[in-house]
């Protein structure tokens, strides 16, 4: 049922719906123009105003871009902006050139000014793009869009769908974006959590199915904070990869948790007779409907067989990681978090002078990124990071360039390339230093990253 104006006033905090149909792709190999530039969208209910956002092409998301594996993506991003910009490639195993880290891999593309993309795909899966300069205010104002890369032989589904999960803060008012993205409370706390959900830039969208209908559900959280805690109701399917790298054997697909910058691939059976869920849990318990699936008819008489695993991408052995080379992290800061201070730009501060300079977190005692890499490498050499997060809130932790396996007491967990760190809780990751370059190594709370969080790892 159709939220009204008063709805989204008082309760700040929308069920949000479903895949747009319809996205717009571009083609395969042919230099494209990808312009980053102002636009409107209805994110908030129909009696609200369109709501200006920054987009990819003025869309929010952006366009979808669908490739086979092994093609050659070549984009120009024109920046039609007012501030500099860059388009990060995530998840994908690229040239250090490519990876769209101004300061690190790049130069930031001034206002009018343009920069050619051009990379081969290695790795089938989903991932994404988005904005390097100025993160939490760019992501937040729409600067990001979906990149898929379809196997040889994809798997045999009836439909496959990508479902861009967002969350914004608007105005009540006018439904305009909340242009605090410096809020110090939102950069010492959990981050910047927005008053209205969306999936596909659509907040009450409804995507119709059949019963029986095999589906490939695609979700990515491109949030700058929020958490997305996800139930199937009258869906039941296999977990297939997690941001893009296909598990060993499909998995049960039970609740779901997605950080800022994950990604996972369902296979679901539609099994309601009258309506699927994807239904969102939030922390205090309230349950919101994040896409709204009703069922239109029969695709066929019962259900099939569990699918086969995905075919597994190159280079996802875990040779060699058990001989790895340890480097510690150490995450502090934050509010309640007791941080005395910190080294920032060579200095070493007290808390409030750090809150005075806008950083307000740390690794291994120094705030926001340095000269000196996290960790050296050689190529090919195995490192196993021990991440210890002493603060009060958790952390997306996302590794540019490569992939990394978690260390668990039974062994190495699955390929991935971000990892959700609890507050409290030590992690560990191990992987093989196979793509040279300086890597990115940060928070994918933006916020966090942009007020500390952020350091990289050098391979040489």
């Amino acid at each position: 049922m159709p939220l009204t104006r008063r709805q989204f006033v008082t309760r700040s905090a929308m069920a949000s719906a479903l895949l747009g149909q319809g996205l717009p792709s571009f083609a395969k190999t042919d230099l494209t123009e990808i312009t980053a530039r102002s636009g409107k969208v209805q994110l908030a209910p129909a009696d609200y105003p369109m709501t200006e956002i920054w987009g990819y092409d003025g869309l929010a998301p952006g366009p979808v871009l669908r490739f086979q594996q092994g093609d050659r993506l070549q984009r120009r991003l024109v920046n039609a902006l007012a501030q500099p910009t860059s388009i990060h490639w995530h998840g994908i195993r690229i040239d250090n050139a490519m990876d769209g880290v101004p300061g690190l891999t790049q130069s930031a593309v001034p206002p009018g000014g343009h920069f050619d993309y051009d990379f081969t795909l290695p790795d089938a899966g989903s991932y994404w793009y988005h904005a390097h300069w100025a993160s939490p205010e760019q992501v937040g104002r729409g600067l990001h869009g979906a990149l898929i890369v379809e196997e040889a032989e994809a798997p045999a589904v009836d439909r496959d769908e990508v479902l861009v999960l967002d969350d914004w803060r608007l105005n009540p008012e006018d439904a305009q974006i909340m242009a605090d993205f410096d809020n110090r409370h939102d950069l010492s706390h959990a981050g910047r959590y927005g008053n209205i959900a969306t999936c596909n830039g659509q907040y009450d969208a409804v995507m119709p199915v059949k019963r029986h209908e095999r589906l490939r559900l695609r979700l990515m959280n491109v949030a700058n904070a929020r958490i997305f805690t996800l139930a199937l109701q009258g869906l039941e399917g296999w977990v297939m990869a997690l941001d893009g790298m296909p598990l060993a054997q499909p998995e049960v697909a039970q609740t779901l948790t997605l950080a800022p910058g994950q990604r996972v691939d369902l296979i679901v059976d539609v099994t309601a007779e009258e309506e699927a869920l994807l239904v969102r849990t939030e922390p205090n318990g309230e349950g919101w409907v994040q896409v709204a699936f009703p069922v239109r008819g029969q695709a066929a008489a019962a259900r099939r067989p569990a699918p086969n695993a995905l075919p597994p991408n190159k280079n996802m052995a875990t040779s060699g990681l058990n001989d790895a080379r340890p480097v510690e992290l150490l995450m502090e800061g934050g509010a309640m978090g007791g941080m005395a201070g910190a080294t920032y730009r060579g200095q070493a501060l007290g808390m409030r002078e750090l809150v005075q300079q806008g950083q307000f977190w740390a690794f291994n005692g120094t705030s926001g990124r340095t000269e000196t890499p996290l960790a050296r490498a050689s190529l090919g050499e195995a490192v196993k990071v021990r991440i210890n997060n002493q603060t009060a809130f958790a952390h997306a932790m996302h590794l540019h360039g490569m992939h990394f396996r978690e260390v668990l007491a039974t062994g190495y967990g699955p390929m991935r390339d971000t990892l959700l760190v609890e507050r409290g809780e030590t992690r560990e990751i191990a992987f093989v230093a196979d793509n040279p370059g300086k890597w990115l190594f940060h928070c994918h709370m933006l916020g966090h990253a942009a007020s500390g969080m952020s350091s990289w790892i050098d391979v040489g």
